[in-house]
């Protein structure tokens, strides 16, 4: 089926390929626009006159790799003028067509409009969006709201992305989204990826990228496509330094500080970013549950009331070299570390009912705990174009580290209504973690005449994970081995991957497809113990994933298109989750692994119309078979949440973005969103079958008050919806943010009120749990006010971009 399946994918392309070739007839003017970096301006209008009477014959947008091509031309003299925001303008001399012959023009080289300066100086305001073909680019620094906030805050305010209070992350109403950092996999967890992006600071950022179909060249991991952090790169020559520092009072009070510096000199470039920031945060999560028999009648309650309060300490940094052998090649290397340390103290109040609703007993648990996570990275890449045209050939080498380690204490303390002690327990427990991830990966592109380019590559990673579950009783501060939930768990994993991507333009008409293949192969083994056997299971498996983007311009200038797409993703179950150990949060609440779970496997179909990137409206269908989600299932009294493949998720999905000036001083960015979340499959009790829309805004106002002054007004709001047994309920938020530019527009002054109203609480209900209903309700430390100061220095001549990307794509989104 699957082999069918390809060869018509290949044989519409096919025919389509052949179907556009015919439709190129007259002549054709192309060229690119390029910055004094012969670096691609992507959006960069392109305006073509006629020389006489400087009547416009047609306008469009440069392409991602900065071409474009005028079709249907006509024998005449013709000039091309182009402009890009924060560039001068560029005008042609004459370009004579004769006799309809095509016309390749060298590439046209834009200078920056601020002239040198012995200080780094802001030309231009980037929109917060940008629409391209297979991705939308969202420029953090735009909104002023964003300033003090960390990586997972700025994410939140993202159009169609929705973060829960546990930092898990959804993406158009979809679980499994893969997350990198400057093209690199994060190889985290969900629990320790909301550590790291709430470690690192919105300055260090630079654009987010967007996929909710990824093309080939990109892992097919990530079942809701992938969001990837770029962060800031300076392409200057000699020292230039960007420092930035910010305070926030909310529940607690926390700072951050970074610094970002370059360095270049002759064929050296070096680069770092280096972070720090300490925070306390606050949460309370009540849960509410009521217990039935058979006949559907009472038979008690509990309500369990938890206080999170973790002191973290984070730094990040990122460092590296550049080093041009010649103008053609460049070999790099970068270093990535992260230290993070945590101290937390969460007390759990249970108290439980009887069928009446009488206080039968309470219990406090002390939990006390520490962690660390060390994350070190090194990768070495090269580049070496043969030629201008764009023939170039990459390869990365990656290595990465990740040890982690906490140490938790239990007390558990039982009381009677009248206040009497009948029963204490201590449990205390060690539960370190290793993963070794290496990675090597190499692509090849190649331009063709007629505007078209075919890539290529391979990669082959390599991961071994090392978990262990000791626990122990403590009675009279005597310790002694639970041999009932004490483990270890060892996971080694190979994914070797080989891709073909090949897009052309045909006039109006644009072609973008793709096939990648990855072969998995998975050996799982837990150790056992004095009193439990070992077991092992093996996984291998072999999948195709062709990706699809046809684009059609409704008219000559480009301004009105449509854009058609398909592609297959994988959701591999994180190494975490495949870990059968059983983790402690209370008496009442486990969490457990699944050795068992299968990979999910999604097809993604999107047609999305746009015009001139200011309006865009999208409608998106997704099919999902093996979900892996969250589950609850209970053993009496005791919920356990593990993940498991619930069955089959169908996803309809009607987007509109855009972006408006009411005035010049005015700017508006608006995003709306309905979708239909629909699950279907066996489960704990029985067949389960949810379905339920839900509506998601996110808007932002932009003000320039003068020239040193600007303003911000933003929010968001979702009415809730249905993930697999999770039911929420309606959220959302105000922020408000002004800032006024100093020392002769260097540095700048911001002051930022996140969740004005404090209306930002994840609530809802948990569904089909046998003999048992669940409700939820979160009280998060989102109200803050965060004052921040950035100064800027250094000098101001472009040079070639530097290498900041390496060759694990995947792997580390699902470490631990």
């Amino acid at each position: 089926m699957k082999l069918i399946q390809v060869f018509l994918f290949t044989l519409f392309t096919l025919l389509l390929f052949n179907f556009a070739d015919a439709q190129t007839a007259g002549g054709k003017i192309s060229g690119s626009v390029l910055d004094d970096a012969k670096k691609p301006l992507d959006g960069a209008t392109v305006i073509l006159f006629v020389a006489k009477d400087s009547a416009v014959v047609s306008t469009l947008l440069a392409n991602h790799d900065g071409s474009f091509v005028f079709q249907n031309l006509t024998d005449n003299t013709y000039l091309i003028k182009v402009t890009y925001i924060g560039y001068k303008n560029y005008r042609s001399d004459n370009v004579i067509m004769s006799q309809q012959k095509p016309v390749n023009l060298p590439a046209f080289i834009l200078q920056l409009a601020g002239k040198a300066l012995n200080e780094v100086a802001v030309t231009a305001q980037k929109s917060y969006i940008q629409q391209k073909i297979d991705r939308t680019v969202v420029n953090v620094g735009a909104l002023i709201s964003n300033t003090g906030a960390n990586a997972l805050e700025v994410l939140e305010k993202t159009p169609g992305v929705q973060v829960d209070a546990d930092g898990n992350i959804t993406f158009k109403g979809k679980s499994g989204v893969l997350v990198m950092i400057d093209d690199k996999p994060t190889y985290l967890s969900a629990a320790n990826l909301a550590t790291y992006l709430k470690s690192l600071p919105s300055s260090a950022l630079d654009q987010i990228e967007l996929m909710d179909n990824p093309p080939a060249k990109y892992d097919a991991a990530g079942n809701a496509g992938v969001i990837n952090f770029k962060t800031k790169k300076n392409a200057v020559r000699g020292f230039n330094a960007v420092v930035s520092a910010d305070y926030a009072q909310g529940h607690y009070g926390h700072n951050d500080e970074s610094i970002n510096l370059n360095y270049r000199i002759d064929k050296v470039n070096l680069f770092a970013n280096v972070a720090y920031n300490e925070q306390r945060t606050f949460r309370r999560l009540e849960i509410d549950r009521n217990y039935f028999d058979a006949n559907g009648d009472p038979t008690s309650s509990l309500k369990d009331i938890s206080y999170f309060r973790p002191t973290e300490h984070n730094t990040n940094i990122k460092a590296g070299m550049d080093f041009y052998v010649s103008p053609k090649t460049t070999w790099g290397i970068v270093y990535t570390g992260d230290i993070s340390n945590a101290n937390d103290n969460s007390p759990v109040y249970s108290l439980l009912y009887d069928k009446n609703g009488g206080l039968d007993s309470t219990i406090n648990t002390q939990n006390t705990s520490k962690s660390k996570f060390n994350s070190n990275g090194i990768n070495l890449n090269y580049t070496h174009k043969f030629d201008s045209a764009g023939r170039a050939l990459t390869f990365d080498l990656d290595y990465i580290h990740d040890a982690s380690g906490s140490n938790q204490l239990f007390v558990n303390n039982t009381f009677l209504p009248n206040g009497s002690l009948t029963n204490s327990q201590t449990i205390s427990d060690d539960l370190p973690a290793s993963i070794n991830i290496y990675s090597a990966k190499t692509d090849y592109s190649h331009p063709f005449k007629g505007k078209a380019k075919l890539e290529a590559g391979i990669k082959s990673s390599y991961v071994n994970t090392d978990n262990a579950a000791n626990y122990f009783n403590v009675i009279d501060n005597v310790s002694t081995i639970d041999y009932n939930n004490t483990n270890r768990f060892l996971y080694k994993e190979n994914i070797n991957a080989a891709y073909v991507n090949f897009n052309k333009n045909f006039g109006r008409f644009s072609l973008q497809t793709g096939l990648r293949v990855e072969n998995t192969n998975g050996n799982g083994h837990q150790l056992g113990n004095a009193e439990k056997a070992d077991s092992s299971f093996v996984n291998h498996y072999t999948d195709l994933f062709p990706t699809a983007y046809f684009s059609y311009n409704l008219d000559t200038a480009g301004h009105n298109v449509l854009v058609l797409s398909y592609g297959r993703r994988i959701g591999r179950p994180n190494y975490a989750s495949l870990n059968p150990f059983t983790f402690f949060v209370d008496e009442f609440t486990y969490f457990s692994g699944n050795p068992f779970l299968k990979p999910q496997f999604t097809d993604n179909y999107k047609l999305a119309y746009s015009y001139r990137s200011l309006f865009t409206v999208a409608l998106a269908y997704n099919y999902t078979t093996n979900v892996q989600g969250e589950t609850i299932h209970n053993s009496g009294s005791i919920f356990i949440s593990t993940t498991g493949n619930i069955g089959m998720q169908k996803t309809w999905d009607l987007s509109v973005n855009t972006n408006f000036q009411p005035t010049k001083w005015w700017t508006v960015n608006l995003y709306a969103e309905v979708y239909n979340n629909t699950y279907q499959g066996a489960f704990y009790t029985g067949y389960l079958n949810q379905s339920q829309y839900t509506f998601s805004t996110n808007g932002n106002n932009q003000f320039t008050l003068s020239k040193t002054w600007s303003a911000e007004l933003s929010g968001f709001y979702n009415t809730g919806g249905t993930y697999g047994q999770f039911v929420s309920i309606p959220t959302g938020m105000l922020n408000a943010a002004i800032q006024k530019k100093i020392l002769n527009n260097k540095g700048s002054i911001k002051l930022n009120m996140r969740d004005v109203f404090h209306t930002f609480s994840p609530s809802g209900t948990i569904t089909n749990i046998v003999g048992a209903t669940a409700t939820y309700h979160n009280f998060v430390d989102t109200q803050v006010a965060t004052l921040a100061f950035t100064y800027s220095f250094g000098k101001s001549t472009n040079t070639p971009p530097k290498r900041e990307t390496g060759g694990a794509d995947s792997e580390q989104g699902r470490a631990h």
